[in-house]
């Protein structure tokens, strides 16, 4: 499951996310135990990320695997009444893995902005990384929810434009999964003060 391939299919409790042919299908999946979902993917860091809040709503993938499940299905599904973890899934720029989990992942509503609590890490990506970023809420090109400020007007005080590409935003980001190679924050992780370059990025829902 966390191998180097990318993933192209995944199902977990009563939803099934199929890529094929550039299309998300949603479906009921009768499966028994809890398989992980896959929330995230992003392959190499080009730029697949820089999309509008009606777009990270719903979700969005292409055929090369680039991956957002939808921040209303991430609300739908840490809401639910089951406790879940996160993980992350990440290759370094000379090919080995890292991951960091979480033990607990909550999203809560767009009334919220999509407000993210995040606590409990393990793993050897390394610290701050995603902690940086609890409490916060979703950040994107036309919607702004991020502490950040910056005297470059171009950035316009937002963490998304400056990275290409929504994510919850601190000021900006030490877990830049959905960001750029060579733009702003890059493509990276910064943990246990050291920043790890990414080739690739995966982030899943666990219990």
């Amino acid at each position: 499951m966390f191998d180097g391939s990318i993933i192209i299919a995944v199902c977990f409790s009563a939803w099934k996310i199929v890529l094929s042919s550039g299309e998300i299908k949603t479906r009921i999946c009768s499966v028994a135990n809890c398989i992980p979902l896959l929330v995230q993917q992003n392959v190499y860091g080009l730029g697949f990320f820089n999309r509008s809040w009606a777009e990270f709503k719903v979700g969005f993938n292409d055929t090369k695997g680039n991956l957002w499940v939808g921040n209303d299905l991430l609300h739908q599904l840490t809401t639910s009444g089951r406790r879940y973890k996160l993980r992350f899934d990440l290759q370094a720029t000379n090919g080995s893995w890292y991951y960091a989990e979480y033990s607990s992942f909550v999203v809560y509503s767009e009334a919220t902005n999509y407000r993210m609590h995040v606590s409990g890490y393990s793993g050897n990506a390394g610290v701050p990384g995603f902690s940086y970023h609890d409490g916060l809420m979703f950040t994107t090109y036309d919607r702004d929810n991020d502490p950040w400020t910056h005297a470059n007007a171009n950035y316009r005080n937002n963490c998304a434009v400056r990275n290409d590409g929504g994510f919850w935003y601190n000021a900006c980001s030490r877990a830049s999964v959905n960001g750029v190679r060579g733009r702003g924050d890059d493509f990276r992780w910064y943990g246990n003060s050291r920043t790890m370059l990414l080739q690739k990025s995966r982030m899943w829902l666990t219990c």
